[in-house]
């Protein structure tokens, strides 16, 4: 069986270019939708280049943190067009 976590990070690879999830809607998809936070810690932990974590964001536009930082996390986003 396939963990949380690893559910969680083939969700997020998945996230195109320009678009993001909230913490909540990766939660949903990977199958616990009351886990957003988990989905959060997972995230603060990854270190690969291949999972695009600045694409997680939190709900109503909270960007949420960022294991390279938030401002990093901003400049990213815009440059793909998902913050304007």
């Amino acid at each position: 069986m396939i963990s949380f976590r690893d559910k969680v990070l083939k969700i997020v690879a998945q996230i195109p270019r320009g678009q993001v999830l909230t913490y909540g809607q990766v939660a949903g998809k990977a199958g616990n939708p009351r886990a957003g936070r988990a989905v959060g810690r997972i995230m603060n932990a990854n270190r690969s280049a291949k999972i695009p974590c600045h694409r997680v964001v939190g709900a109503k536009g909270w960007l949420g943190g960022f294991n390279s930082g938030v401002v990093k996390k901003k400049r990213l986003l815009k440059e793909e067009g998902a913050l304007v």
